[in-house]
């Protein structure tokens, strides 16, 4: 990787974090109390629909679960023939597709039927087990684009009141931040505009992340004489 590129990079990755926030709350507020990125909270969700809570539906989680690990192993084996930079511009490539797709879906068939919120969660869950593979190879810290659990303890557990050295607090605090936007933009849009408006905005985010991995992609090939710089 790059060395001249850590601070895009971390820009990219906190943009994709407002994505994923863009996106759980559509499929929160919208496809029927479901996650399409957070993962840990659908297999919570079967619990509670196991326990007997009737609101939750154990078909969504599920789906979204088997979609996400499709796109996980998707981006898997992608990581196995690319480079860390080519991994993230194909799987976000690819991940700008099944978006779009995602707004067409919703500015037709909607969430009103089964099959069309059946459809988004699969296509979203997708897109969204794509973009955590990807940001899995790459391994930057704090900055999972989806995941805040581990953020936040770090937050706390390597701050300086915790004897450790408080390494990268704002970056902890910007990833929380970023996710907290997404939710809070998904949310208005979704709930006082439509859902297709929620998602294009994800769609134009995501767009935004690939356009910036395109123009630096002369630099990611450049070699020996690159790290050299």
């Amino acid at each position: 990787m790059a060395e001249t590129k850590p601070r895009d990079l971390a820009v990219l990755l906190l943009t994709l974090t407002v994505v994923t926030g863009v996106v759980d709350a559509v499929s929160f507020l919208g496809l029927g109390r479901v996650f399409v990125a957070n993962m840990t909270g659908n297999v919570v969700f079967l619990g509670f629909a196991a326990a007997g809570e009737t609101t939750l539906s154990v078909v969504a989680s599920l789906t979204a679960v088997a979609a996400f690990l499709l796109g996980a192993l998707a981006g898997g084996r992608l990581a196995r023939v690319e480079e860390d930079h080519g991994v993230l511009r194909k799987a976000t490539a690819a991940q700008a597709l099944l978006v779009a797709v995602a707004v067409v879906l919703s500015a037709t068939l909607g969430s009103g039927t089964r099959l069309g919120s059946e459809l988004l969660i699969v296509v979203l869950g997708v897109a969204m087990g794509l973009q955590n593979a990807a940001v899995r190879r790459i391994g930057a810290p704090d900055l999972t684009t989806t995941v805040l659990t581990m953020t936040l303890t770090g937050f706390a557990a390597d701050s300086k009141a915790a004897g450790g050295e408080g390494s990268h607090p704002l970056r902890k605090v910007v990833a929380v931040a970023a996710m907290l936007v997404g939710a809070f933009a998904g949310g208005m849009l979704q709930l006082h505009v439509a859902m297709w408006s929620a998602l294009t905005l994800a769609l134009v985010l995501v767009l935004g992340v690939l356009a910036v991995l395109q123009w630096n992609r002369p630099r990611d090939r450049s070699g020996p004489a690159a790290d050299g710089e």
